[in-house]
């Protein structure tokens, strides 16, 4: 894959919509507020009255990007009612909203610029966000290899515990645990900063993930500099999107699809080279 083949599907996840030129402003704009970040550009102004349904999408939106766990049924279901066959679309759109104006506040921190950014959007209505991001972008991003396993999956693990996403906490990396990865490992994830399990570039790398996941516009200099002295260029990069991709299982949480394949422990899974999850 080229240098810039990344940068460039995020570009074209920008240029995407729910379908609804309207919702696409409401979801931009909310989740920039929410992030203290600049919003992705906006497709159309907004009128001066807000409808019900744009209510409804402002708080389901908001809570997404704040803290995705604290969508409780009822605000899901109003949000189903008001987006009907279009829902998981819409949560896509949510998705995109929220997480790239933090890649690139989490780039601009560790002086590797905003991949994929453009003065101006080429928008595309026709393209499907679902397929863009969950069929060509999640894939491409697991298909990076400059991160070392181990520490690809602690930071996975790092955000499906801050989503609690159920599938998530479930899974095991199969490259991961042949790598040296383990359970005594990853149990002291929760209090990384005290862990002798884990290394310095570990730890690093999870403050960086608690900056974009907490406070996306606030990433310090000395989590910035942490990230910098464990980790090359295209390695933070890597990281970054990383969390990006770990995140979309905030899709699933928000709309209660999150359950794990397994009743009881874990369950081992590899991600191939195509960039695919394949369960034992």
């Amino acid at each position: 894959m080229s240098d810039d083949a990344l940068p460039a599907r995020l570009a074209g996840l920008v240029a995407l919509s729910s379908g609804d030129s309207g919702a696409d402003t409401v979801i931009r704009l909310t989740c920039g507020r929410a992030l203290s970040l600049p919003p992705l550009p906006s497709p159309v102004d907004l009128p001066d009255e807000r409808s019900e349904e744009q209510s409804v999408l402002v708080a389901f939106a908001e809570q997404f990007a704040v803290d995705v766990t604290g969508i409780g049924e009822n605000q899901r279901k109003r949000f189903l009612e008001i987006t009907g066959d279009n829902a998981f679309r819409t949560v896509v759109t949510i998705f995109i909203a929220d997480f790239v104006p933090r890649v690139w506040a989490g780039c601009e921190a560790l002086d590797v610029g905003k991949p994929g950014f453009t003065p101006e959007v080429a928008w595309d209505h026709g393209t499907d966000p679902v397929g863009a991001l969950l069929n060509d972008f999640v894939p491409a991003v697991a298909r990076m290899r400059d991160l070392d396993a181990i520490t690809t999956e602690v930071v996975r693990l790092r955000g499906a515990e801050a989503h609690n996403c159920r599938l998530c906490k479930s899974l095991r990396e199969g490259h991961a645990l042949d790598a040296g990865g383990s359970e005594d490992m990853y149990r002291q994830i929760a209090d990384f900063e005290t862990a002798d399990g884990l290394s310095d570039a570990h730890k690093a790398a999870l403050r960086y993930v608690d900056a974009l996941i907490w406070s996306p516009s606030q990433v310090s200099p000395e989590v910035a500099a942490g990230v910098r002295k464990h980790f090359s260029g295209k390695q933070m990069l890597e990281l970054t999107l990383d969390v990006m991709r770990n995140a979309a299982n905030k899709i699933a949480v928000s709309l209660a699809a999150d359950a794990p394949r397994v009743a009881d422990g874990t369950e081992r899974y590899e991600v191939d080279e195509a960039g695919q999850t394949v369960f034992a």
